[in-house]
């Protein structure tokens, strides 16, 4: 019923397409890897294997793996922290209406994150140490790129970081890369994940 929904949905929308479908997390590996999408809605909660494996499978197994859209029923699901650690580009609710799944389909295709950054910072705290040093790339952030990294964390794009900061977008992107590169991450998401863990967010700077 959720996936009938949801292609009805997204068929409707003029520049999108559903390719495909899967009914388990193996059989979503599987038609992926076959059909080469450019974004992916993956529940969490699957037979066979869930959503997180899946997406390994996915990022792991494929060059240019798609940006994969976690959909789950609980803002606060252990599982969404576990799909995002594993390179999901965000995560959105069963519950959210057709607009906003549209442009979160829109969003994470052209390369932003979507994350809810109260769920996300909750479920960091689960699982991140509670105390300690922040982590070494901490100190190695300009404070330009801080500033940025605080933004990306609070859920804007570039260009709403373009804008909040008084910068151009292509000066956002050299920030952004270069966030990504002292904090060894894949991308935006797992920046976020990072700035969390290391305690980044926790330190006044």
């Amino acid at each position: 019923m959720v996936r009938t929904a949801l292609r009805v949905i997204l068929d409707a929308e003029p520049g999108l397409e559903v390719v495909g479908e899967a009914v388990t997390g193996a059989e979503a590996v599987s038609v992926v890897r076959s059909l080469e999408p450019d974004v992916v809605l993956m529940d969490v909660r699957m037979p066979e294997i869930d959503g997180i494996r899946a997406t390994e499978q996915i990022r792991a197994g494929m060059p240019d793996p798609p940006r994969i859209l976690v959909v789950t029923t609980f803002d606060n699901d252990s599982y969404v922290y576990d799909a995002l650690r594993a390179g999901a580009a965000g995560f959105l609710l069963k519950r959210a209406d057709p607009e906003e799944l549209i442009g979160a389909v829109r969003l994470v295709a052209r390369g932003d994150t979507l994350l809810f950054p109260s769920a996300v910072r909750a479920l960091a705290d689960s699982y991140a140490a509670a105390s300690g040093p922040a982590a070494p790339w901490v100190a190695r952030l300009t404070e330009r790129e801080a500033d940025v990294l605080r933004l990306m964390s609070g859920g804007l794009s570039n260009q709403e970081i373009s804008e909040r900061l008084g910068v151009g977008p292509q000066t956002v992107k050299t920030h952004v890369a270069s966030v990504l590169a002292k904090t060894g991450s894949r991308d935006r998401t797992q920046a976020v994940i990072a700035a969390y863990e290391g305690g980044f967010l926790m330190k006044k700077r």
